[in-house]
């Protein structure tokens, strides 16, 4: 999770080792991915349907090929997705670089990468006491202003710096591992989970404003820090209980320092007690093992099945526009020029964060395509990625709460976004 610099910018080993990957696996990847999520969703309906007793007699494998109805639909749709899409047969609509196209040859790819190195590393992170080190010594800042735990802040750190599936996969584990609780999970992944530096850049760059990089992204910063502090204390994320993922509670004094103990010196009693712990290197490397096959093979058709209809609807229907029609009088109200034409870009974020950068070009104004790119990014939650991996996760989220969350970090986040534009334009 170390910061480095890499090829002229700041990323962490993982993402620099995902890139590495997909040079070297080149034209390989994609056939390979297809082959996964076909699979996935052919196992999962013949176990469905026969329901072997090898499979369902081990707990791993179950919740592997053994999904719930709806999860097992999610899945075939991802699987007919990829086959469509990679040989190009069936409608356009689904097959086409915009929806299927797009899923598969741009967002997969780096998915199974980044699932392949940080599954297979997470065990390094979780099991020798880093966590509880800054747990302790950041508790103070994290508990008060966010109400979360200290070691939350690493969550943090490994999306801006890396992806914001690291995040993803970092808080599920933890909150699968009791570390974190229903509402800290939740709270957690639709906060923190930002996304990358390197695609804030990615971003502003795709709306020709490339030189203003810096204020952009303190612009992102500052949008951000607003609505984490104030959106957990709303619902749907206040609704969420203090349990841990089989209902027990919490310790009541878990963040309470013993008498005669500082921060530093009772996070590094748990850190080592922790380190204690680990029986193995076999262990810890089967431990990666485990969470990058559960990843790799669980998360990749999810995400092309509900990314792809995700996109389908904004690509192929009115759905996304006619849900921007009320933000019209909100965005004239902060005094944001074009605003009928940026009300189509609002709620599209939803379904992908890049198609309102793609659909703002054709927006004359500076300022008006700096508050589109500064909200797709803040808006942070999508489906063709974040969204639907933390659907196929653990964390205890429905995508009627994610749609929630999404609509008030546009509300929270575009008063702030247009206050920094009006100064700058």
């Amino acid at each position: 999770m170390a910061p480095i610099q890499y090829q002229g910018s700041f990323s962490i080993p993982v993402a620099v080792m995902a890139k590495s990957l997909q040079s070297l696996l080149g034209a390989y990847l994609v056939p390979v991915i297809t082959m996964i999520v076909a699979f996935m969703g052919v196992a999962s309906l013949i176990v469905k349907l026969t329901k072997p007793s090898a499979i369902l007699n081990r707990p791993f494998l179950n919740s592997l090929f053994n999904p719930s109805w709806i999860w097992l639909v999610v899945r075939l749709f991802g699987s007919v997705s990829v086959v469509m899409t990679f040989w190009q047969i069936g409608p356009e609509m689904i097959r086409e670089s915009n929806t299927g196209g797009l899923v598969l040859r741009d967002l997969l790819p780096t998915l199974f990468s980044v699932f392949i190195f940080a599954g297979l590393l997470l065990p390094l992170l979780l099991n020798f006491g880093l966590l509880e080190l800054f747990g302790s010594l950041l508790s103070k800042i994290m508990r008060p202003i966010f109400n979360l735990p200290g070691r939350s802040a690493i969550d943090c750190m490994a999306s801006w710096l890396g992806d914001g599936s690291v995040g993803i996969l970092l808080t599920s584990k933890q909150y699968e591992e009791k570390f974190y609780t229903q509402r800290e999970a939740a709270v957690v992944a639709t906060t923190f989970s930002a996304v990358s530096i390197t695609f804030s850049l990615v971003v502003i760059a795709q709306v020709g404003l490339e030189s203003m990089f810096l204020p952009f992204y303190a612009t992102i910063c500052l949008a951000g820090l607003v609505a984490a502090i104030v959106i957990p204390r709303l619902p749907p994320l206040c609704w969420k209980k203090d349990r841990f993922v089989d209902g027990s509670k919490p310790e009541v004094d878990a963040n309470h320092l013993p008498q005669g103990e500082t921060a530093w010196s009772w996070g590094l009693t748990l850190a080592l007690k922790k380190a204690e712990s680990v029986q193995s290197l076999r262990s810890v490397f089967a431990a990666g093992v485990h969470n990058a096959i559960d990843m790799v093979f669980g998360v990749l058709p999810v995400v092309m099945g509900l990314g792809t209809a995700a996109l389908l609807l904004a690509e192929h229907t009115s759905v996304f526009s006619l849900l921007g029609q009320p933000f019209i009088p909100y965005l004239h109200l902060l005094g944001i020029p074009e605003a009928v034409e940026a009300s189509s870009t609002i709620v599209v974020g939803f379904a992908d964060m890049f198609i309102p950068a793609i659909l703002s070009t054709s927006i004359e104004s500076d300022m008006t395509r700096f508050v589109i790119a500064a909200m797709s990014v803040t808006q942070l939650i999508y489906m063709s990625e974040v969204g639907a991996l933390m659907l196929g996760s653990k964390i205890p989220i429905n995508i009627i709460e994610l749609f929630m969350i999404f609509i008030l970090r546009t509300l929270i986040t575009l008063p702030i976004i247009a206050g920094v534009a009006h100064c700058l334009f």
